[in-house]
C-alpha cells in the first residue's frame, strides 16, 4: 500500500528521487523525472506508477507538482537512444531532470540498479525503489504522465501505430503496424522492430 512508502532514505541532506519510463518501448523518447518532497508530503494514492491507473496518475500529477519542493522532467529522443544505447540514454535523461531542478539535491535516490554520478552528489540505487520511497514514486508518476501525454500527441501525427493506447510499447498491434507501415522517425532503430 502507498502508506508503506518511506519518506526519505536519509534526513540529513536534501534528497531527490529520480525515475525513468519508456526504456522498453519501440518508439518515442525515454522520459525521466526528479522530485524533492517536503517532510510532510502524503497522498493516499501515491505508489509506483505501474501500480496505478491512468486516472490515478493524472490525479496525482498536479498534487505532486503543487506540493513538491522542486520537480523537473527531461527526455531523450529515439535518435539519441540509438546513439548512446537505452541504458546510457536513461541515465542522461535522469541527469537532465536533476539539472533542471530549481533546488539542487545533496543526495539522490535512483530507481533501479544502475546510475552514473551526477555532479559528485552522493546517490543510492534502490531496486524497485518506486514502490518503496515516496520521492521515487512521485518521480515515476511525473515521468509516466509526461511521456504518456507526449505519445498521445505523437499519435495525432501517426495514428497508424495507435500510440494513444500502446504508448510506443511493443504490443502485438504495434508490431503488426510496424510490419505493415515500416518504422517512423520516432522509432528506435537499434531495437528489434519486427513481429514474428
Amino acid at each position: 500500500m502507498a502508506t508503506a512508502l518511506r519518506a526519505f532514505y536519509q534526513q540529513e541532506f536534501i534528497e531527490a528521487g529520480c525515475d525513468e519510463v519508456g526504456r522498453g518501448c519501440l518508439a518515442g523518447p525515454v522520459f525521466a523525472a526528479a522530485v524533492i518532497l517536503p517532510t510532510n508530503f502524503e497522498h493516499p494514492l501515491l505508489n509506483d506508477s505501474k501500480q496505478l491507473s491512468e486516472a490515478e496518475r493524472n490525479e496525482l500529477r498536479p498534487f505532486i507538482e503543487q506540493h513538491a519542493i522542486a520537480f523537473a522532467v527531461a527526455s531523450l529522443c529515439a535518435q539519441k537512444i540509438d546513439r548512446y544505447n537505452i541504458l546510457q540514454a536513461s541515465v542522461k535523461s535522469m541527469h537532465g531532470a536533476l539539472k533542471k531542478l530549481a533546488v539542487q539535491p545533496q543526495h539522490i535516490l535512483i530507481d533501479g540498479n544502475y546510475f552514473k554520478p551526477y555532479k559528485n552528489v552522493p546517490f543510492q540505487c534502490i531496486v524497485k525503489g518506486d514502490g518503496l520511497y515516496a520521492s521515487i514514486a512521485a518521480a515515476s508518476v511525473l515521468a509516466k504522465t509526461a511521456r504518456d501525454d507526449y505519445m498521445k500527441r505523437l499519435h495525432r501525427k501517426h495514428p497508424e501505430y495507435n500510440w494513444a493506447q500502446n504508448k510506443g510499447y511493443g504490443t502485438k498491434e504495434h508490431q503488426v503496424a510496424l510490419n505493415r507501415y515500416g518504422p517512423s522517425a520516432f522509432h528506435r532503430r537499434s531495437f528489434r522492430l519486427d513481429y514474428r
